[in-house]
């Protein structure tokens, strides 16, 4: 398992209400925003309150379920009793994922720069490849070199560069039967 400054080590965890606490200091860090891609975040949802939250945390885990219209697997990556962030998995290839990629994550600004983005899309990206999965479609911001570089690390190959209602955007495909490099650590 990945440490990512060898005291505690990452996990990718399902939503869980338990982590209310640490799930708000994590957003409180970040602030509200598109960055909170990977979270499955709705603008109507109260995750303020202790009942929305819990609200929330159970349309994250229904949307894994094989019933639901809009399949998408969510992931909380936590560090002891810390989140990190949040990765996305999202099946199809219907018009939604068409534009945002089969997998979106984001991860709090204090712990980037550690190869938290890398570990956990790689092992995302493992999950895909269990599902059947032969590709997957990542989108990010052009400017967001953070981002890219995460991507082309995991085997993301440009498709090209686009104009969106949002901005420019980056279109990646990953084929998931590629295995990524280890990922060095930063003292």
């Amino acid at each position: 398992m990945f440490t990512s400054d060898g005291s505690e080590t990452l996990e990718l965890v399902a939503p869980t209400a338990q982590l209310y606490s640490a799930w708000l200091d994590a957003r409180t860090e970040w602030g509200p925003g598109a960055h909170e891609d990977g979270f499955g975040l709705l603008p109507d949802d109260d995750v303020a309150s202790p009942a929305g939250f819990v609200a929330w945390v159970g349309r994250l885990v229904d949307a894994s379920a094989e019933h639901a219209d809009f399949r998408c697997t969510y992931r909380w990556i936590v560090e002891g009793d810390r989140v990190l962030g949040g990765i996305a998995l999202r099946y199809g290839d219907g018009e939604f994922v068409q534009r945002v990629g089969h997998i979106g994550y984001g991860i709090r600004p204090s712990a980037r720069r550690r190869g938290v983005a890398t570990w956990a899309l790689s092992q995302i990206i493992a999950q895909a490849r269990v599902l059947g999965m032969n590709r997957v479609l990542m989108v990010c911001d052009a400017e967001n070199l953070g981002s890219a570089t995460t991507i082309e690390r995991c085997g993301g190959v440009l498709e090209r560069i686009e104009d969106t209602e949002l901005g420019a955007a980056r279109r990646y495909w990953i084929t998931v039967g590629w295995s990524p490099e280890p990922v060095a650590q930063s003292a």
